[in-house]
């Protein structure tokens, strides 16, 4: 990645100068985009590119100078960076991904998702919680930031693709150097008025069956991996079971799961075929002090044992392998975002924890550096049909962030 330039000029001291975000600037760049379908291209999409452009041309309009990469064909990352002009100082970035996941079924909706419908004080619409308004309220926090005055250090903006996927946006930007010298990040992901510094950890596998198809009349002249596959479900069973018994629950991220998620063997339009090929996915969620490379050493084997009676072979793939985050909450970036939190909103902070993962997971695992999750809307209603989000929690997140800023680039959190 070549390098960003910062805008100027820079901004303030922390309790001189008061924090006035655009509310209805903030609100309005949310409705639009969430106006904009920047759905995976896996999932029938067009990609980020549009959402993109949206978010370069409000950086621009604030007089900042973004840089946009593209990741993948269509899919673009948005990084700017801010110089505080209040003297030496961390880095601090605030990160929010430009992908939604597919509307679904559009009879399950009350809203067309994609017009971005303010109705009963709330925004709604495919992203509106995931992660629209999560964008808007940390683009409009730094604008709030840099108005009011010179802070120390400087703020980068991460503004990615692909978090609901694989996180290529988030790979990428660590692989450019995006995440060199930040120390903490702030991931702008809803989670319903929660200080989140522990996520779960998440481990995506294949298992592929390899036997030798024969005729459905004559199954002996071959070997089907059904069997096999059908072994697995049930032993996968058993090793959650034992994982679930040898790590207590977590006080915020609960238990951990083993999930079978996808089967596939054989063809219904050709029902009289004993299949050679089978696969199962597995999506596996875990938690801090459970040793990955021991679990999948595990799996491998149960894998192996299942083939071995089926008589097929077995192939494991690990399709991405992401550790638990666990960000102390002492952390200066943690403490900062909690006494921020408690100043806007008067009520102390509440701490909890991410079920899935974040873009966060991936600076932590690849950068070794610290993040934190924290967004506007609730952490259950993404993906669902009328996703929303309060509208007031826009503006109000926006200070808080920039509030967190101030405190976590002043060191005063």
């Amino acid at each position: 990645m070549t390098a960003v330039k910062r805008a100027e000029p820079a901004l303030g001291s922390p309790k001189a100068h008061p924090i006035r975000v655009d509310a209805k600037a903030a609100v309005a760049l949310a409705r639009e985009l969430v106006r904009v379908r920047s759905v995976r291209p896996e999932s029938g999409g067009a990609g980020e590119a549009e959402a993109a452009q949206l978010v370069a041309g409000v950086m621009l309009g604030f007089g900042w100078e973004p840089e946009v990469t593209e990741v993948a064909p269509g899919r673009p990352n948005v990084i700017a960076t801010l110089a505080g002009g209040g003297g030496p100082g961390p880095l601090l970035a605030l990160e929010g991904h430009l992908d939604v996941v597919t509307e679904g079924d559009l009879s399950e909706w009350s809203v067309d998702p994609f017009e971005g419908v303010v109705r009963s004080g709330r925004l709604y619409g495919r992203g509106a919680a995931d992660m629209k308004a999560g964008l808007a309220a940390m683009l409009h926090g730094a604008r709030a930031l840099q108005r009011a005055g010179p802070f120390p250090g400087s703020l980068r903006l991460l503004v990615l693709s692909d978090e609901e996927g694989m996180m290529l946006g988030a790979k990428r930007a660590v692989a450019d150097g995006a995440l060199s010298g930040v120390s903490g990040v702030i991931v702008c992901e809803p989670e319903g008025g929660e200080i989140c510094p522990t996520s779960k950890g998440a481990i995506r596998v294949r298992v592929d069956f390899t036997g030798r198809m024969a005729h459905g009349a004559m199954p002996h002249e071959g070997a089907s991996p059904i069997p096999a596959l059908a072994a697995l479900v049930m032993e996968v069973g058993r090793l959650e079971a034992r994982l679930q018994g040898d790590h207590p629950e977590h006080p915020t991220l609960g238990r951990p799961f083993i999930t079978p998620t996808v089967m596939n063997a054989g063809d219904m339009n050709q029902m009289n075929v004993s299949p050679g090929h089978a696969v199962l996915a597995l999506d596996i969620r875990t938690i801090p002090g459970i040793d990955h490379s021991r679990l999948l050493s595990e799996l491998a084997g149960i894998c192996a044992a299942a083939a071995a009676d089926a008589g097929v072979d077995a192939g494991v793939r690990v399709l991405d392998d992401r550790p638990p985050v666990d960000t102390p909450r002492q952390d200066p970036l943690v403490a900062a975002l909690a006494r921020s939190h408690t100043e806007e909103t008067g009520e102390p902070a509440r701490f909890g924890g991410v079920p899935g993962t974040t873009d966060g997971t991936i600076f932590s695992r690849d950068a070794g550096v610290p993040s934190v999750v924290y967004g506007p809307g609730g952490k259950w209603i993404a993906h669902r049909a009328d996703e929303f989000v309060e509208i007031a929690e826009i503006p109000r997140y926006a200070r808080v962030y920039a509030r967190a800023a101030q405190l976590f680039l002043s060191r005063a959190g």
